[in-house]
């Protein structure tokens, strides 16, 4: 049995993914899914890519053998579960490698906005005589008692959301695919439209999947209905942030802030006004963007979480049938 890995993290430690598989099963990596060969991808039983699903896509008709695909992440785009689910091929993700690491960076970056980090640390830098005293911005404000708004309450989202209740503020959210009664079991109060959500908290912090439903879904609508001292932070998938609403809606001073750990274009697109504005440090801007390079889910044992993991998953498929987070099984032939 033999797994590819279309695009390895680092090299010199395959070790990681070989113990998780054991060593009857055979080990095959590539530093970019660019350079697959067509023999790799036919005699692949299972493969595992993080950057390449495109390139999975277009080299189906070269995948002889495999019977399983996982994406090393959470999301699934650009995998079309129908097509891989007819080829009798199980498309399976790593739902829970990041879990603690993103809701910890989600809630940092509200921390680093709502206390001035970011500009504090640069004038520290700058004079720290000179400039030794506090400074006023839309963004500082107290977190105790300020509501926690959290755009789709699933693993990320309620972990950010316990968190947030560690700083004694409330906690509402917006889901409309879970059941009745989570608000009854979380203990945090459920608001029926996204427009009811982003009129009561002083946060957002958007945790939802990029689907159709979600593309584009924090619009110029939602960002004007904030409160002015308002700050929104996206941690979950680039597109689901309107970027061109975003810079218009903090160039009209509301909301006060945001915090990006995704972007629609990656890496930046810095011809974007908003991009080039922050790049600039340009003076309405200051202290109230931050970004961070989808780094969110990063740490050395997140990472090894999710390397072990998705091999693990590949090698259960190969050996039982079975899988494990299976993203297509309504479609899978067997």
């Amino acid at each position: 049995m033999r797994i590819l890995i279309t695009d390895r993290h680092t090299s010199g430690d395959e070790h990681i993914e070989q113990d998780a598989v054991g060593p009857d099963i055979e080990l095959e990596f590539f530093d970019h899914h660019d350079q697959v060969t067509d023999e790799a991808w036919a005699r692949a039983d299972g493969v595992v890519t993080y950057r390449g699903t495109a390139a999975v896509m277009a080299a189906l008709p070269k995948m002889q053998r495999a019977r399983i695909v996982v994406r090393g992440g959470v999301g699934f785009d650009g995998l079309d579960l129908k097509t891989l689910g007819e080829r009798s091929i199980a498309v399976c993700t790593v739902p829970d490698y990041g879990t603690t690491e993103v809701a910890d960076h989600a809630i940092a970056l509200m921390l680093s906005l709502r206390r001035g980090l970011d500009r504090y640390d640069g004038r520290m830098r700058q004079d720290p005589k000179g400039l030794w005293r506090y400074l006023e911005s839309p963004c500082i404000d107290r977190l105790r008692g300020r509501t926690f708004g959290v755009f789709g309450l699933g693993r990320i989202g309620l972990a950010a959301a316990r968190r947030a209740s560690g700083f004694d503020m409330n906690v509402a959210f917006y889901d409309p695919h879970l059941p009745d009664g989570v608000d009854l079991s979380t203990g945090y109060k459920r608001v029926t439209s996204a427009e009811e959500l982003f009129e009561t908290a002083d946060t957002i912090s958007i945790h939802s999947p990029h689907t159709d439903e979600t593309r584009g879904a924090v619009n110029g609508n939602l960002l004007g209905r904030m409160k002015p001292g308002g700050i929104v932070i996206n941690t979950a998938r680039g597109p689901i942030v309107d970027l061109d609403a975003l810079y218009e809606a903090l160039k009209a001073g509301c909301p006060a802030g945001a915090a990006l750990d995704v972007l629609p274009v990656e890496p930046a697109d810095t011809e974007h006004p908003l991009i080039k504005a922050y790049m600039n440090r340009e003076d309405w801007l200051e202290g109230r963007l931050m970004i961070t390079p989808h780094a969110a889910f990063y740490s050395p044992p997140g990472l090894h979480d999710l390397r072990s993991k998705a091999v693990a998953t590949v090698a259960q498929r190969l050996r039982d049938g079975t899988t494990r987070n299976c993203q297509n099984l309504h479609y899978l032939v067997e």
